[in-house]
């Protein structure tokens, strides 16, 4: 049977699924990112204070997801990885994800705020392109990739770097329905 849920005000709307830890009894790794988290942050400094209950997680997925996402690790650059997230973003409702710049050397400010999301006008190459649809159709229609879109793809990517963009895609769409889920984002999804 499913559960009804009700109607909630904004303000409830606004306020995190789990309890949220009084940034003095947070685990040091956790506080450091609530006191380096601006006070108008609230999605970064309620992150912090919702996973309290499991520090662990969070350093250990942060250890995976800079170096992978950055282009410290891998052998995608760093360019097309934040082209896909901030498109991902948009596709997930995440506004505060939207609105970070994880990679401003190599993306610009136009590219990121709304290039992303009309990607056949905004003067990417085919190569980007093929990424930024790939990851859109990995968000909102996963069930109908088929051969021949991963045949597409395989003509812009080596097998390595196309096993890489559909991690990296599907860990973008993932943690942002996580935070969408634990409503510590407000979000507004097209989808």
């Amino acid at each position: 049977m499913a559960r009804k849920t009700q109607a909630r005000s904004p303000e409830e709307a606004a306020m995190s699924r789990m309890p949220l830890v009084e940034p003095e009894a947070l685990p040091p790794y956790l506080k450091a990112i609530h006191d380096a988290t601006p006070e108008e942050n609230w999605l970064g400094r309620h992150f912090a204070r919702a996973f309290a209950p499991n520090p662990d997680l969070v350093q250990a997925y942060q250890a995976f997801y800079y170096p992978w996402h950055t282009g410290e690790a891998g052998v995608l650059d760093a360019r097309l990885k934040e082209l896909v997230r901030l498109r991902i973003a948009t596709l997930n409702g995440c506004v505060l994800c939207k609105t970070v710049r994880m990679a401003p050397a190599v993306v610009g400010e136009d590219e990121a705020a709304s290039g992303v999301d009309d990607a056949d006008n905004a003067g990417f190459t085919p190569r980007e392109r093929a990424a930024i649809h790939f990851a859109e159709k990995m968000a909102v229609d996963h069930h109908n990739i088929g051969d021949d879109d991963v045949a597409a793809m395989r003509r812009h990517f080596t097998d390595a770097e196309f096993l890489e963009l559909a991690m990296m895609a599907g860990q973008y769409i993932g943690f942002g329905r996580v935070l969408a889920m634990l409503q510590l984002e407000v979000a507004s999804c097209p989808i």
